[in-house]
């Protein structure tokens, strides 16, 4: 699964502003389905402060492993776990 990362428009994400920056980061493994729309990911340890139990609408299908994938180590968290 990818995860959501662009949830407002017009904000910086990855250095990257307006329809250029990227929405989706992954793909993660899913561990397991929480109910009916919710599923626990595998992130990496770089993100164990970020709980990872996301709904659906935060979710999107990885149909296949693209050549380019934006790495999450390019990802700076700041300690109230917020991205610039």
């Amino acid at each position: 699964m990818y995860l959501k990362v662009s949830s407002m428009k017009g904000v910086n994400h990855f250095g990257v502003k307006g329809k250029l920056a990227p929405r989706y980061t992954g793909p993660f493994p899913v561990i397991d389905q929480c109910g009916q729309a919710a599923y626990r990911l595998k992130l990496p340890e770089r993100l164990s402060g970020v709980h990872n139990v996301f709904h659906v609408s935060q979710l999107k299908k990885c149909l296949r492993v693209q050549d380019q994938v934006q790495d999450i180590e390019d990802v700076e968290l700041e300690p109230d776990l917020t991205y610039a």
